[in-house]
C-alpha cells in the first residue's frame, strides 16, 4: 500500500542506528507514522522538525504496517522562526497538541487547514494566540467534544455570556454566573466569533478554556494531561502582559 499528500510534521524520535521514526499531519490521512531512512542524520533532521510542511510519500507492505515515508520539504517552518522564543514556544504548543489529541489514521481536514492558517502567523505575537485558541476549539468540535456557546445553560440568555461551566460545557450569562464565577471558566467573545478585537489577556483567557476542556473531554481518555510545551507557552504568554 502506498498514498501520496501534503503534510505537516509533528515529531519525530530516533529509531535504530541513524534512523527516525516521524509523525505527520496529513489533510486526507490523518496523523500518520513511518519511518524516515537517515532521519537523524545532517541532510534529514531539519527537514523533521515540527512544523515544517512537507510533500508525503508513504509505503508500506500492510496498511497496519509502520511503512516508511518519502519527504520533500516545501516549507520550512521551524527555521523561520529560530533564535525566537516565544514564536518557538507557540510553534512547539500547537504541535504538541495536534500529537496529543488527534487519532490516528483518521482525517481530519478542517484540523488540518486550521494548523496550516496558525503556522503563518507565528511572527505576528499580536494574532497566533488568538488562532490557536480559535484552532483548539475547532479540534474539541471536530473530534465531537463541541462547547455549546450559543445560549446561557441557566437561563437560556443569548447576551453577555462570558463564562463557561466545566462540567456541561455551556456558556453561561455574566449576571447567572456572578454568584459562582469562581468555578467557571473564562468565555471571551473572540470564542464565540463577537465582540472587539481581543487583546493578549483575552488570548490567554481563551486558550485556558480550550486547554482544560482538551485535557477533561480528549486527553484523560488515554490518561494523558495537556503537554508540558502547552502548558509552558501560557506561562510565557503571561510574562509578556507583565512586561
Amino acid at each position: 500500500m502506498e498514498w501520496s499528500d501534503k503534510a505537516i510534521i509533528l515529531s519525530a524520535r530516533a529509531h535504530g542506528e541513524g534512523h527516525a521514526v516521524a509523525e505527520l499531519f496529513s489533510p486526507e490521512r490523518g496523523r500518520w507514522s513511518g519511518l524516515v531512512y537517515g532521519g537523524t542524520g545532517r541532510k534529514m533532521s531539519p527537514l523533521l522538525q515540527p512544523g515544517n510542511r512537507v510533500a508525503a510519500h508513504w509505503r508500506g507492505r500492510l496498511e497496519d504496517s509502520l511503512g516508511h515515508f518519502s519527504l520533500e520539504l516545501t516549507e520550512p517552518v521551524a527555521a523561520g522562526l529560530l533564535g525566537e522564543r516565544l514564536p518557538l514556544a507557540g510553534l512547539s504548543a500547537v504541535t504538541s497538541v495536534a500529537l496529543a489529541s488527534l487519532p490516528e489514521r483518521e482525517a481530519h481536514p478542517r484540523i488540518y487547514d486550521g494548523l496550516d492558517i496558525v503556522l503563518g502567523t507565528f511572527e505576528d505575537a499580536d494574532i497566533w494566540p488568538v488562532l490557536m485558541a480559535r484552532w483548539e476549539l475547532g479540534v474539541l468540535g471536530d473530534l465531537g467534544f463541541g462547547l455549546n456557546l450559543e445560549s446561557c445553560a441557566a437561563t437560556g440568555a443569548t447576551d453577555d455570556l462570558v463564562y463557561i461551566s466545566p462540567k456541561s460545557a455551556r456558556a453561561v450569562s455574566r449576571e447567572a454566573g456572578l454568584p459562582y464565577q469562581s468555578k467557571l471558566l473564562p468565555l471571551p467573545g473572540f470564542l464565540r466569533g463577537v465582540g472587539s478585537a481581543p487583546d493578549l489577556a483575552a488570548a490567554i483567557e481563551g486558550l485556558h478554556t480550550t486547554g482544560y476542556f482538551l485535557e477533561t473531554r480528549i486527553l484523560h481518555l488515554a490518561n494523558r494531561t495537556l503537554p508540558e510545551a502547552r502548558v509552558r507557552v501560557i506561562d510565557l504568554l503571561r510574562t509578556q502582559i507583565d512586561t
